[in-house]
């Protein structure tokens, strides 16, 4: 498996775990990515799943609770996007949402979890904009007619498995060009959540000088990862409870120093991967709001 393929089956894995989808449905999900039973299997055993199938023995300490009907989304109300297109490479067509500040104070590619490009992630470009930061938020889907063309989601992020760093890497930095165009003059960042956050760090490594600032939430950092060929100040958002993406900070932080970059790494306490998602069972509305506003703080120093 690739990085990418093994980081989205782990992902599968620990939503077992976790008790947020049942076996049956994890297996159906990790065979979409290219595992056989025997290795499901013993993928799922070794992130901590029972060897005899039973159910997670999660309890009311540990299991993640749905998000509370009356819980908002951190930040502001978000402006409307628009969907729009724009080319890419090798005579691509590219798809996004766009949402445009009134006032804007830079602005900010954004990049979407495994499930492509969602209404949660048209949101969080719509909440940047609404606080003065243009945003673009890229389908990475787009060369397979958009995340829309999937009716199951997990075979939208099947597909995310198969596709090459190298095309993710030029996807990405059109959007950048892109972001760019539409926000002529203003100085551009970019954040991603999850595997957008992986996403970020692998654009980060990826000698892309256009960038001054980016925020990384819970992203798995690429191995080998060499920032020297961006100029980029990183905020770095980790969860306390996400051991799995954790695993790498210290490689990030070392990446980072190497680098001479300007960044911090963050961890909140109490929470785990995906806390920011407000559509999400692991959502966390204190964390979340607290995480907006340190992006909107490491923005206002970094792109306004």
């Amino acid at each position: 498996m690739t990085p990418i393929q093994r980081y989205l089956a782990e992902e599968v894995a620990h939503d077992h775990v976790d008790g947020l989808i049942p076996r049956r449905e994890a297996l159906r999900r990790l065979a979409l990515l290219g595992l056989g039973l025997p290795a499901a299997t013993a993928l799922l055993t070794a992130c901590g799943a029972s060897p005899d199938g039973a159910a997670p023995a999660t309890s009311s300490a540990t299991a993640p609770a749905a998000p509370a009907t009356t819980a908002s989304p951190a930040g502001p109300e978000p402006l409307p996007t628009e969907p729009i297109t724009f080319a890419g490479p090798e005579g691509t067509t590219l798809q996004a949402a766009w949402a445009a500040a009134t006032e804007p104070k830079g602005a900010v590619l954004v990049i979407h979890e495994n499930r492509g490009l969602t209404d949660h992630i048209r949101s969080v470009a719509g909440r940047l904009a609404a606080s003065g930061y243009s945003a673009l938020a890229l389908d990475l889907l787009s060369r397979e007619g958009g995340t829309a063309t999937f009716s199951d989601t997990a075979a939208a992020t099947a597909k995310l498995g198969e596709i090459t760093d190298e095309r993710f890497v030029a996807d990405m930095k059109a959007a950048v060009g892109e972001l760019g165009r539409r926000a002529d003059g203003a100085k551009l960042g970019m954040t991603g959540f999850c595997f957008g956050g992986g996403m970020t760090w692998l654009l980060l490594s990826s000698a892309e000088p256009r960038l001054a600032a980016a925020v990384p939430f819970y992203g798995p950092l690429p191995d080998g990862a060499d920032m020297t060929g961006t100029k980029a100040a990183v905020l770095g958002v980790y969860a306390e409870q996400d051991d799995r993406v954790n695993a790498s900070r210290d490689a990030a932080e070392a990446a980072l120093t190497k680098a001479g970059l300007t960044h911090e790494l963050v961890t909140f306490p109490g929470v785990g991967h995906a806390f920011f998602n407000d559509t999400g069972q692991r959502y966390d509305a204190g964390a979340a709001a607290q995480a907006y506003e340190r992006v909107l703080d490491w923005f206002g120093q970094h792109l306004a």
